[in-house]
């Protein structure tokens, strides 16, 4: 049985990711807890151990004694949390010092560097996931229509250059304008400003980064974000087809279906 560490962040994609892995691989997890607020079917697992963000010497003592040689990295690695009740332990601190600034990418960046010190990958997020990704394809009974598409351009174009300065990776659009930019509170949060700026028929537009590293931080949609736009009564979704991962599609496209909602992804 091969053994696979995961460094966890927030939301449901852990949870769903290490279940579908686990029904078509031998393999065993070893999932690190990086915050409080990690979903609660993950802290239940056997193997979960709970530790702080800047804790980067004692996470890769914990891989080393559990004899791990890949690690892979999922959830979302919120902002706003990154640096709030961060502690370093003195690798961290190192690592930190040697850094040319303090954006979340490039400190994820720097521990992926330890850990290969250390002798341990980060392999890509889509490592066993190929087909979790977005395909170029509308996935919903609702189609977008042709003034829709027009939008969507806007906004992908809008969520491509927001990407570029690491600020953030979704728009929300409406009528040929961009309403909304996701900033620190994160995509959920950003979806729900831009529905009280924007009001019925908004269209959601998220993006990967102009050089995604998919081993890290890959851009989801999944059920919640589905929630988040019936509760704005948002018209649909985007996703980059092949950069961004789709998780609990089944539950996803039900829903958005029941809602009049379209999910489509694009190149």
């Amino acid at each position: 049985m091969e053994k696979i560490g995961v460094i966890v962040g927030n939301g449901r994609l852990p949870f769903s990711i290490m279940k579908e892995i686990e029904r078509n691989n031998d393999i065993e997890f070893f999932p690190v807890g990086l915050f409080d607020t990690v979903d609660k079917d993950v802290q239940k697992h056997k193997n979960f151990k709970k530790f702080n963000i800047g804790e980067v010497g004692n996470i890769t003592k914990y891989f080393i004694k559990s004899d791990i040689k890949k690690i892979i990295m999922l959830g979302k690695v919120e902002k706003e949390l990154i640096f709030k009740n961060v502690k370093f332990d003195k690798y961290g601190e190192k690592i930190l010092e040697n850094l040319p600034d303090k954006k979340d990418e490039t400190l994820l960046f720097g521990v992926i560097a330890f850990f290969k010190l250390n002798g341990i990958s980060v392999v890509p997020q889509n490592f066993f996931l190929k087909k979790v990704l977005f395909e170029n394809r509308c996935y919903t009974e609702k189609n977008p229509d042709k003034e829709d598409y027009i939008t969507i351009k806007l906004g992908k174009e809008a969520a491509k250059a927001l990407s570029e300065v690491d600020a953030g990776q979704t728009v929300v659009c409406k009528d040929s304008s961009v309403i909304a930019l996701e900033g620190i509170e994160g995509t959920d949060k950003a979806i729900l400003r831009g529905g009280e700026l924007g009001g019925e028929g908004c269209i959601i537009v998220k993006m990967s980064r102009p050089q995604q590293d998919m081993r890290v931080d890959i851009p989801t949609i999944g059920v919640e974000t589905i929630k988040t736009l019936i509760k704005i009564k948002a018209k649909g979704v985007v996703g980059e087809a092949g950069k961004m991962i789709f998780t609990d599609q089944e539950e996803a496209i039900k829903l958005a279906n029941e809602n009049n909602i379209f999910i489509i992804g694009i190149k």
